[in-house]
């Protein structure tokens, strides 16, 4: 959310009565927007409104284009900064064979060592159903082979026709 785009300027301050703040942080009192408007014209700085929803609103006298470059500066800092976790899936079957399973784990263990979650699934179909009890035993034998590298975020647990488990990186 972009502050700067809210926020009313100069002339654009329509308000009979507002409080003034100095480029200080002192406040100036209460006076009308025209008043504001000339001292901050004086000391060729801009009148920025603050708090609308003050009574009366509260304005400030700043370097509007200052203000706005280092928010936007700080804005691409904290973008910089922030870990995107991306969710990988991992299908399993009731019915999978051993070399299937350790394919699946390499997949696992690689998407985990780049610092994603994995979300491992069993799709059940037709009678399949009746024995969760199988899919819930690969995963746990997923999860247990999985515990060096990864901790187990969501137990395994069935949603509709599915079994879902969420591993996350240690």
């Amino acid at each position: 959310m972009d502050i700067t785009k809210e926020l009313q300027v100069n002339e654009k301050i329509r308000d009979r009565e507002v409080r003034l703040i100095d480029a200080n942080g002192e406040q100036l009192g209460i006076m009308s927007a025209k008043e504001a408007q000339k001292i901050a014209y004086d000391r060729q700085l801009d009148l920025v409104k603050v708090a609308p929803q003050a009574k009366p609103a509260v304005c400030r006298i700043m370097d509007y284009g200052k203000y706005k470059y280092e928010t936007s500066k700080k804005e691409r800092e904290a973008r910089k900064n922030q870990k995107i976790v991306n969710i990988k899936e991992v299908r399993l079957s009731p019915t999978i064979e051993q070399h299937d399973l350790n394919v699946k784990k390499r997949n696992a263990q690689k998407f985990l060592s780049s610092g994603d979650k994995v979300k491992v699934s069993i799709r059940f179909r037709g009678r399949q159903l009746g024995h969760t009890d199988i899919g819930l035993a690969i995963m746990e034998k997923f999860a247990s082979d999985m515990e060096e590298m990864a901790v187990i975020e969501k137990r395994p647990k069935m949603e509709g026709k599915s079994m879902i488990m969420i591993m996350s990186p240690k």
